[in-house]
């Protein structure tokens, strides 16, 4: 039987990392409990980021949601960085000259 860190470590992956869910709880419940943190994520990467988010509009929350599920978080800084690369990197969204050049240096974190 696996320890209670073992099985907490399960849980915390299942809701922010992408892990299968862990026996004995019901997975729907699971699923909407990673959704709402994801939620959070977003809300906390698009304060950082406001030009990315008017540019996207209605579409930052699903983009966001879509690059971060399966992602263990890494802080709304770096993840902000790596959602700007990503959408960069997809063409959703081209950063301004000026900007580019503070977001690429950042990118390496």
């Amino acid at each position: 039987m696996p320890t209670l860190a073992e099985r907490q470590s399960a849980l915390v992956s299942a809701l922010v990392s992408g892990g299968s869910p862990p026996p004995g709880f019901d997975v729907d419940r699971l699923k909407a409990t990673e959704n709402a943190l994801l939620r959070k994520r977003c809300g906390e990467v698009a304060r950082r980021l406001p030009q990315v988010r008017a540019h996207l509009g209605t579409q930052f929350d699903d983009a966001f949601v879509a690059w971060a599920r399966g992602r263990a978080p890494t802080g709304s800084s770096r993840d902000a960085t790596g959602f700007v690369a990503h959408l960069t990197d997809t063409g959703l969204w081209s950063p301004p000259r000026a900007r580019r050049r503070i977001l690429w240096r950042g990118r390496g974190k």
